[in-house]
């Protein structure tokens, strides 16, 4: 994949750590993608951790291929590919959510079918889209150095929405999160509160499309957490932790990617999975060693 042009005439020689920093300053696009980066880790770190806690990774990559669709149909009928995918995440999150709830024992197959009808939605319209299709591919690949001011405010709208979230319902999401029996026989409403944090999940993978793209989005909602939950327990103190490796993975991986003229998204995720790799034999050790 190609880079924008404004980073290619940037990226003419190796760069210093100082002039990274002064580059980063000096354009507005890398300012964009900074911001980006800052508040997609807020939301991936937050609504990750129930995401690992619950074991929900399944649902998480159900929703993020199934917003596709709303892209695909947005595309065709001249709207805004995002508001389309919010749109289809919505109804995925509570559809898949549903299923979930109603039929445990074959929500796998369930959501796998729907995963698969979202995605093919998605790509026949895309097909039968005439014209030029490039700007469609960000958002399976993603495309942080061409994150808009629009962008930019529909990611604070949702970093809002999920710290308001997880504020008002702090101690009944870490209830059902660890013991949803217990939850469930002290009267909590436990549906309503699953339902409302796939639709929390949705909308985390809508916004993190744009920096990682839709396949490697479910990565950026799970590694992070992963790597806080191995060193800590705590669920307030996992999504402290998550909200800061997403930060240095993001801030790493973009760095990397400016200097060698890569796409930022990948990049980012393999500096969070190498992360993980790493933490996890740490730990393995320090774990022998005691």
């Amino acid at each position: 994949m190609g880079c924008l042009t404004e980073s290619c005439l940037i990226i003419t020689k190796k760069i210093t750590m100082i002039e990274f920093f002064q580059n980063v300053f000096a354009y507005e696009f890398m300012r964009n993608a900074l911001f980006a980066s800052l508040l997609v880790g807020v939301a991936c770190g937050v609504i990750g951790t129930l995401v690992v806690l619950n074991r929900i990774v399944f649902l998480g990559g159900g929703i993020a291929h199934a917003a596709y669709g709303g892209i695909g149909l947005a595309y065709y009928f001249g709207q805004d590919p995002l508001l389309g995918a919010i749109f289809f995440s919505i109804l995925s999150s509570l559809g898949m959510g549903a299923v979930h709830l109603r039929t445990k024992a074959r929500s796998d197959t369930l959501i796998g079918v729907m995963w698969s009808i979202g995605m093919a939605v998605g790509i026949i319209f895309v097909s039968l889209t005439p014209g030029f299709k490039a700007d469609l591919m960000s958002y399976l690949f993603g495309s942080l150095l061409a994150v808009s001011a629009e962008d930019l405010r529909v990611m604070a709208i949702v970093a809002l929405l999920v710290i308001v979230f997880v504020s008002l319902f702090f101690r009944s999401l870490q209830a059902i999160s660890f013991d949803e029996t217990f939850s469930t026989v002290r009267n909590l409403p436990v549906e309503a509160l699953y339902l409302l944090m796939l639709l929390m999940i949705g909308l985390t993978v809508v916004v993190a499309m744009r920096v990682v793209g839709l396949i490697l989005v479910i990565a950026m909602l799970t590694i992070p957490p992963a790597v806080a939950n191995l060193f800590w327990k705590d669920m307030k103190g996992m999504m402290l932790l998550s909200v800061g490796l997403g930060w240095l993975f993001s801030f790493v991986g973009l760095a990397a990617a400016f200097a060698l003229n890569l796409q930022a998204g990948p990049v980012i995720i393999l500096v969070a999975s190498v992360s993980y790799i790493l933490a996890a034999a740490i730990k393995k050790l320090t774990a022998h060693a005691s």
